[in-house]
């Protein structure tokens, strides 16, 4: 790879950037050689499934025996704390739901849109909560370097290509500055993985989880919701149909009153969709064409009828509807519309909210159990899947037995 071949980071020479509680060491950001985008292959979305419990040297943060450690995560290399960050600001909420999970919900400091966060499932976990409307929104038609100085926070946990390459809101001149002069960053998009610029490492949830774990030294609370997610797992999956008797979806983005479809793919990596996965939902758009990513063109209902998926899962819609909400209102309308109402999704009533994009692990959870209970209402008729009780105990007070 030649020296043109790298963008959009240089990097950085060897220096510590001392900020609060972090220093960031050696490495810096590379983004490395473009490679190929799209859809994963089936042995990496095999890579992605949340219950991979590999542990490498490099996932296990690094001590030094004056209580400093480091954790190595691309695409930013190794972060070296003297102690835990006071104050963190995370982008996407897949991350802050990880913090309040490890206990350390008030150290967020921001979100870069408070409408992409949902936070409805913490209501069923007694003393855990996020104060929303206390967090710094970062994107305001773009995002300023100045709310980073005003936030001021130890950490930044963020990956910073989303910001050059997704967003195209800076410039690798704004995230040195901020690097230099405010704190380092850490951090890897994981909500999908469509695009060309994101050829580094990806990380599934619980990948990125337990370097997060490893970033506020909660590897006890880590291990023990790994241990529910696992169970939650095992449980379901042993009381799943045959896998010929599960049906597939089509995951698109839509309005309150839907004309039209922008495709999203189950398959492939994105934490977003592990929930799918656990429960065997297969892709609709597989071998169809449809490449299906966030931007991509939309499909009318023409288009979806020839493809006639088992089942729709809708984006874009509020998690805080009730399913008799969401069917007057949506599938009431695709009910009465020419087309759509053609649909064998549609007639079956197998047209589903498709849970937020920025899926944390107490989001996955939750996930896991309202989509196998959607999915196979006959098979999983219990209130609830997992422990709720248990479950907020680890949050708020530390692994328990």
């Amino acid at each position: 790879m030649t020296d043109s071949d790298t963008a959009p980071f240089e990097r950085l020479t060897r220096r510590d950037i001392v900020k609060g509680s972090g220093a960031l060491v050696g490495g810096g950001v590379v983004a490395g050689c473009l490679g190929d985008s799209g859809q994963e292959s089936s042995a990496t979305e095999a890579s992605d499934t949340a219950t991979d419990t590999e542990t490498s040297a490099t996932a296990t943060a690094s001590a030094g025996s004056d209580g400093s450690y480091s954790v190595t995560m691309e695409p930013v290399g190794t972060v070296e704390f003297d102690s835990v960050p006071e104050t963190i600001a995370p982008f996407t909420a897949d991350y802050i739901d990880m913090l309040v999970a490890l206990g350390h919900g008030d150290a967020v400091q921001s979100i870069w849109y408070r409408g992409r966060y949902k936070t409805l499932h913490y209501e069923e976990l007694d003393g855990v909560s996020i104060d929303l409307d206390g967090l710094t929104q970062l994107w305001n038609d773009g995002v300023s370097k100045e709310l980073f100085y005003e936030i001021d926070a130890d950490l930044h946990l963020i990956d910073p290509n989303a910001l050059i390459d997704w967003l195209g809101a800076w410039e690798q001149s704004d995230l040195t500055e901020i690097q230099e002069n405010v704190a380092p960053f850490l951090g890897n998009l994981i909500f999908r993985r469509t695009d060309d610029w994101h050829d580094y490492q990806y990380y599934s949830l619980y990948e990125a989880f337990e370097k997060v774990a490893e970033m506020v030294q909660e590897r006890a609370r880590f291990e023990a919701i790994r241990s529910v997610h696992d169970e939650l797992v095992e449980t379901v999956q042993a009381r799943l149909p045959a896998p010929a008797d599960r049906p597939n979806a089509a995951l698109v983005f839509a309005g309150e009153k839907p004309e039209d479809f922008t495709p999203y793919r189950i398959s492939g990596n994105g934490a977003n969709k592990e929930h799918f996965h656990t429960l065997g939902i297969s892709d609709a758009f597989a071998d169809t064409g449809v490449e299906g990513y966030s931007g991509s063109e939309s499909l009318d209902y023409e288009t979806l009828l020839e493809i006639d998926p088992d089942s729709l899962l809708l984006r874009y819609h509020r998690e805080g509807k009730t399913r008799e909400e969401f069917e007057n209102s949506v599938l009431g309308y695709m009910k009465d519309h020419e087309v759509g109402s053609q649909l064998r999704a549609v007639q079956n009533d197998r047209v589903f909210r498709g849970g937020p994009i920025y899926t944390g692990p107490l989001h996955n959870l939750f996930m896991i159990e309202r989509y196998a209970k959607r999915y196979f209402p006959e098979e999983f008729t219990e209130t609830h899947l997992f422990d709720r009780e248990h479950l907020a105990k680890v949050i708020t007070e530390g692994a328990v037995e």
